[in-house]
C-alpha cells in the first residue's frame, strides 16, 4: 500500500489532482482577484500539510474559496483543517444500514486517509438519533445457511479471550480481531437466525468494532476509528443494547477531546449519560466529561462532574459493569481527576491525585500506565521538578515502545517543548535526541 495521506489539505489537493505548487498558484490567483497577495508558496503548503504550521485566518479564507467551501462550514466546532472537502458522514441509524456500516468500517482500515473525523454537526446528529430512535426488530428469515449458536458461542468466547490479553500481547492480535469482525459481518448479512441469535451477532459486531476502532485510534488513524465506532453504534442500536451504545458515544467524545474539541466531547457525553444507568458506566462518562470541562476552563462544571463520577463509582451495583467500562477503577478516577486539576492550575493537588492513582493501577494495564506517566510528567514540569519529569517521561517512552503504543509515544513527543528550557539539565539533551530518533 502507498504512503498514507496524513493531512486533510493533502487529501483535498488529491481530489482536485493538484500538486503543492498547483495549490500555491491557485491561492495566488484567488488572492489577486481580491487585490491581495497570498504569500503562500510550495514550502508553505508543505509546512501546513506536515502539521508544522497553521495558515493564518486570511490564508484559510483563501483556501476555502479555492476549494469552494462556504464560510459557514469553517465555523463548525471542528476548526482547521477539518472543514476541508472530502470529509465523510455517518450513515443513519437503522437495520437497513448496519451491514453497509460494517463493510465501510472494514474498508476504512485499509484506506490511505489517517486524519479524518466525522464533523461535529454529523456527530451531534448521530447521537441525537441514538437517543430518540427505538431499535427495530430483527428479520429472522434471511437467505443463507442457518447460523449455529455454537459458532456464536465460540466467537464470543474467543473475542473475550483476545480482549482480555495483557496490553503487550494485544498489539499482535488485531488481525484476528479484524477477521472475527469480518466473519460476524458475513453471518449477519447472509446467515439465517432467530431473534435472539441475531441480537447476539449484532452485539458481538458492536464489541469487535469498538475494540478494532480503539486500535486504529491508538495508531492515529482517526477516520478508520470513527468508521468502526459508527458501525459499532449501528450494531449496538439494532441489538437494543443501550449500554454499549452509550460507550460508543463516549469513545467518540474521547476522540473529540483528544483532537482538541472538548465542546464536542461535552455534548456527546450528555447524550451518552441519557442512555445508561449502570453506576460504573456513569462514573466513567462523568469523568470524561469533567476532563472536557477542564479543557474548556469550566471549573464549576468540572468539579460537579468529578463529584458525580466519585459518587457513582462508590455505588454497589447489582449487575456486572458493561464490558466497555468494566476496567474503570479508583485508579482511573484519581489520575483523571488529577489531570483535570492540572488543567485548572491546581498543580500540587493534581500531582498528589495522579501519584495516588499510579500506585493503584494494576500492572496489566500498561498502555494506560504509559498515558498516566505523561500526565505525571506534566505535573512535575509545572512544578519545575525536571529530574522527576525526565524519569517518568523516559519510563513512559520505554513502555510505549515495548508494547507498541504509538498514542503514548505521541503524548511523550508533545512534552518535548516543555523540556527545551532545561536543555542544560543532565539527561535532557540526550532525551531530546532520543525523541527525535524514535
Amino acid at each position: 500500500m502507498d504512503d498514507p495521506i496524513r493531512h486533510p489539505l493533502a487529501y483535498a489537493r488529491d481530489l482536485r489532482g493538484w500538486s503543492q505548487g498547483d495549490l500555491a498558484a491557485v491561492l495566488d490567483r484567488t488572492a489577486r482577484r481580491h487585490g491581495l497577495r497570498s504569500g503562500a508558496d510550495k514550502t508553505a503548503v508543505s509546512r501546513w500539510e506536515n502539521w508544522r504550521k497553521t495558515p493564518n485566518p486570511e490564508s484559510q479564507l483563501l483556501i476555502a474559496e479555492a476549494f469552494d467551501v462556504p464560510v459557514s462550514d469553517m465555523e463548525e466546532a471542528y476548526g482547521w483543517p477539518y472543514w476541508l472537502p472530502g470529509r465523510d458522514e455517518p450513515l443513519p441509524l437503522g437495520s437497513a444500514y448496519t451491514v453497509q456500516a460494517l463493510h465501510d468500517a472494514q474498508r476504512a482500515s485499509m484506506d490511505r486517509r489517517s486524519f479524518m473525523t466525522y464533523s461535529a454537526i454529523s456527530l451531534a446528529g448521530l447521537a441525537a438519533q441514538w437517543a430518540r430512535i427505538e431499535p427495530e426488530r430483527l428479520t429472522s428469515a434471511l437467505g443463507g445457511k442457518r447460523v449455529d449458536p455454537e459458532l456464536v458461542d465460540w466467537l464470543e468466547e474467543t473475542s473475550t479471550k483476545l480482549t482480555a490479553l495483557p496490553t503487550e500481547q494485544r498489539q499482535h492480535t488485531i488481525r484476528l480481531m479484524d477477521a472475527h469482525l469480518a466473519t460476524v459481518t458475513e453471518l449477519i448479512e447472509a446467515g439465517r437466525y432467530n431473534e435472539a441469535t441475531g441480537r447476539r451477532l449484532h452485539l458481538l459486531a458492536a464489541s469487535l468494532a469498538t475494540t478494532c476502532g480503539w486500535y486504529r485510534f491508538d495508531h492515529g488513524q482517526h477516520w478508520a476509528a470513527g468508521k468502526l465506532w459508527g458501525a459499532a453504534l449501528q450494531s449496538a442500536h439494532v441489538a437494543g443494547n443501550r449500554d454499549h451504545g452509550a460507550g460508543v458515544l463516549s469513545d467518540f467524545a474521547y476522540q473529540s477531546n483528544w483532537l482538541g474539541e472538548p465542546k464536542v466531547s461535552v455534548d456527546q457525553l450528555g447524550y451518552a449519560l441519557s442512555g445508561t444507568q449502570h453506576p460504573t458506566a456513569r462514573s466513567l462518562l462523568f469523568l470524561r466529561r469533567a476532563r472536557a470541562h477542564a479543557a474548556l476552563g469550566e471549573r464549576t462544571a468540572c468539579y460537579r462532574d468529578l463529584s458525580q463520577a466519585e459518587a457513582a463509582l462508590g455505588v454497589e451495583a447489582t449487575e456486572p459493569a458493561p464490558g466497555w467500562c468494566a476496567w474503570m477503577s479508583p485508579a482511573d478516577l484519581a489520575v483523571d481527576s488529577g489531570q483535570c486539576l492540572l488543567d485548572l492550575g491546581r498543580t500540587d493537588e493534581a500531582r498528589a491525585r495522579i501519584t495516588e492513582g499510579m500506585t493503584l493501577l494494576p500492572r496489566a494495564r500498561d498502555k494506560t500506565r504509559g498515558i498516566f506517566l505523561t500526565y505525571q510528567a506534566k505535573g512535575y514540569l509545572k512544578s519545575n521538578d525536571v529530574e522527576q519529569a525526565l524519569d517518568v517521561t523516559g519510563e513512559s517512552l520505554d513502555l510505549a515502545t515495548r508494547i507498541g503504543a504509538p498514542r503514548c509515544v505521541a503524548l511523550v513527543r508533545e512534552l518535548a517543548p516543555a523540556f527545551k528550557p532545561y536543555r542544560r539539565v543532565d539527561g535532557v539533551a540526550e532525551f531530546m535526541e532520543r525523541l527525535r530518533s524514535s
